[in-house]
C-alpha cells in the first residue's frame, strides 16, 4: 500500500514537472548581465530581452550583476535553479574566469560544466581605442611611448582576466612593452574613464565605443580581428602590423546545467526568432555589430574550442593580482 502511494506521488510530481515545462514560461524570466550597463553584453542583452519578451509572451528582464570581471553574475546563474527562469548573457570571459581562478590558486567561482550554451548572437574582435586628442596617432606611437617609459601608459578594463584585460596583455606580450592595467567593474565605467582622462587606452568591443567614435571623441588604432572590421575599414588589424594577437568578444545565451530539455528547446527556438527580429537587427546595426548566430550544437563546438584556446592564454599570462 505504501509503495503504491509513493509511486502515485512520484507519478503526480513527474506529471506536474512535465506540465511546468510544457507551459514554460508562465512568469517573468531574468536575463543576467554580469557587467554594468554600457558594455557589449548589456548592449546585446537589452534588444535580445525585448524581442524574447514578445516571442515568449512573458517579460524577460535584464538584471546587471557586476563584479569580479563578470564572475559574480556568472556564478549567480551557475548556482540558480535550472528551470529556465534565470538565464545568462555572457562574453568570452565565461571561459577565462575559472582558469584564472586556478592560476591564482583559489576556489573557482563556477565550473563551465555548470552552464549550458543555448545560442551565440555576436562575435566581434576587440578594438584598441584612445581619446581623439591623444598624442598616439597609431599603434607605432603607442608602442614607442610604452617602450620608453614602462608602466607610464594606463589602460582600463572590465576587471582582471576579463575580455578587456586579456587582449591587452596579449598585445603587451607580443609588442614587448608593459602598460599599466587599471581595472573597473565593466566596459561602461572603463569607457567613461577613458573619456575623462583617467586612463589613456583600452581594448573593448566595438559597440561599447561606437557612439563616441562616431561623435569624434575616440580614435581607434587597431583591431584584434583576423581581418579588418567592416565598421572600421581604414583601421588595420594588429596582425597586419606584425603583432600576433587575435581576440574576439562574443556574446552568448546560457542556462544553468540541468535545465529540462523541453525548456532548452523553447529557448533555442526563441533565440532563432530573435536573430530574425527586425527590432533586434536594427539595434545591432545601430552599433555596427554584425550578427553571427550559432545554434546550440554549433555554439557548443565553438565554445569548446574557444575555451581551450583561452585556457592556454591565461596559463601563459600567469598570475596577475
Amino acid at each position: 500500500m505504501i509503495r503504491r502511494l509513493a509511486a502515485l506521488v512520484l507519478a503526480a510530481a513527474a506529471s506536474l514537472g512535465a506540465g511546468a515545462q510544457n507551459d514554460y514560461p508562465n512568469h517573468p524570466v531574468s536575463l543576467v548581465v554580469p557587467f554594468p550597463p554600457g558594455g557589449v553584453a548589456d548592449i546585446t542583452a537589452r534588444p535580445v530581452a525585448e524581442a524574447m519578451s514578445r516571442i515568449l509572451k512573458q517579460p524577460v528582464v535584464v538584471e546587471n550583476k557586476a563584479g569580479a570581471g563578470g564572475g559574480v553574475g556568472m556564478q549567480y546563474v551557475a548556482r540558480a535553479k535550472p528551470d529556465g527562469y534565470t538565464l545568462l548573457m555572457a562574453l568570452s570571459s565565461i571561459s577565462i574566469i575559472p582558469e584564472a581562478d586556478k592560476v591564482l590558486g583559489r576556489q573557482p567561482m563556477y565550473q563551465l560544466s555548470q552552464l549550458v550554451p543555448i545560442a551565440r548572437f555576436t562575435a566581434d574582435p576587440t578594438v584598441l581605442a584612445v581619446r581623439a586628442d591623444s598624442p598616439y596617432k597609431n599603434v607605432k606611437d603607442l608602442v614607442e611611448a610604452a617602450r620608453k617609459a614602462p608602466d607610464s601608459i594606463t589602460y582600463g578594463s572590465s576587471g582582471n582576466y576579463g575580455t578587456m584585460h586579456v587582449p591587452m596583455v596579449m598585445f603587451d606580450t607580443v609588442a614587448g612593452v608593459k602598460m599599466l592595467h587599471v581595472p573597473f567593474t565593466g566596459a561602461g565605467p572603463a569607457v567613461v574613464a577613458l573619456l575623462g582622462g583617467q586612463v589613456q587606452a583600452l581594448s573593448t568591443g566595438p559597440s561599447s565605443i561606437m557612439g563616441q567614435y562616431k561623435s569624434g571623441k575616440v580614435r581607434v588604432l587597431a583591431t584584434w580581428g583576423e581581418s579588418r572590421h567592416p565598421a572600421f575599414p581604414d583601421v588595420p588589424t594588429l596582425k597586419e602590423l606584425g603583432y600576433d594577437a587575435q581576440f574576439s568578444q562574443w556574446t552568448g545565451l546560457f542556462a544553468p546545467a540541468g535545465t529540462p530539455e523541453p525548456v532548452i528547446a523553447k529557448l533555442r527556438d526563441a533565440a532563432r526568432q530573435v536573430v530574425a527580429d527586425p527590432t533586434f537587427r536594427n539595434a545591432m546595426e545601430k552599433v555596427e555589430t554584425p550578427i553571427q548566430y550559432l545554434d546550440q550544437p554549433q555554439f557548443q563546438a565553438f565554445w569548446d574550442k574557444d575555451a581551450h584556446k583561452l585556457s592556454g592564454v591565461v596559463q601563459k599570462i600567469g598570475k596577475v593580482e
